[in-house]
């Protein structure tokens, strides 16, 4: 077997047997790939406690036919506040569960990687109410699908905006409207999360507009993946 390093992610886990654990993680370089963490169930293991979700580590891994084996596992992120806090719990599982949809097997995507790696430092360093919104727009806009925000995407009208088109992929003005109607402050902060003022719209306080823009984001990424996203749903009821 080939042995190699990456830094990955833990994107969820389960069990095998009666002492093993299969860890699926996104990595830097080698995409998405699952391995079998073995003994890491028992009260002695190496490495149990760092090869949970939302862990961010760096990874010995031996290459197998269908599971990679993990041989050491050191942490590079501790993150603490995201298991200190439910609220912001819930965000990250909700960003790894996107990611696990999202992410080919054994495909290299750095920059999802590094997208998600951000969220989760900036999830831990303050909990933002359009953190995880933003997030899932930024990695749609990466996946080639930004959202038009300008003008009507069925007509070319400029104004007055006011719905959002999943399947048309942006903004309609009155004439064309169908989809989710959007208001004016909502797609002020949606043009700023797009449009490079990211780090500012994040200092934005809770309101009805990050609640739209959020609520949106949720749509968009479930409309891609083509599934609910389960975290999401326990996130309502945080």
């Amino acid at each position: 077997m080939t042995l190699y390093r990456d830094h990955g992610v833990v994107l969820r886990t389960y069990k095998l047997g009666e002492a093993d654990r299969i860890v699926v993680l996104m990595t830097a370089e080698h995409g998405k790939v699952r391995a079998v963490a073995k003994g890491v169930r028992k009260t002695k293991s190496r490495f149990g406690g760092r090869l949970e979700p939302l862990s961010h580590v760096s990874l010995l891994l031996y290459q197998g036919r269908e599971l990679d084996v993990v041989s050491q596992a050191e942490t590079l992120d501790h993150l603490r506040p995201l298991h200190d806090d439910l609220g912001r719990l819930t965000r990250g599982v909700a960003m790894l569960e996107a990611v696990d949809q999202l992410a080919q097997e054994r495909e290299p995507n750095p920059r999802l990687y590094q997208m998600l790696v951000g969220a989760l430092r900036a999830l831990s360093a303050a909990d933002s109410p359009l953190l995880l919104g933003a997030f899932y727009w930024k990695v749609l806009a990466a996946e080639g699908l930004h959202p038009e925000l300008e003008q009507c995407v069925a007509c070319g009208s400029d104004e007055p905006i006011v719905a959002f088109d999943l399947d048309q992929g942006g903004v309609l003005c009155r004439a064309c409207r169908r989809g989710a109607p959007i208001s004016a402050d909502a797609l002020v902060l949606l043009r700023r999360v797009l449009g490079g003022e990211l780090a500012a719209v994040l200092r934005e306080p809770v309101g009805p507009a990050t609640h739209e823009v959020d609520a949106l984001a949720v749509r968009a990424m479930e409309h891609h993946i083509e599934r609910r996203l389960r975290s999401v749903e326990v996130l309502g009821q945080v």
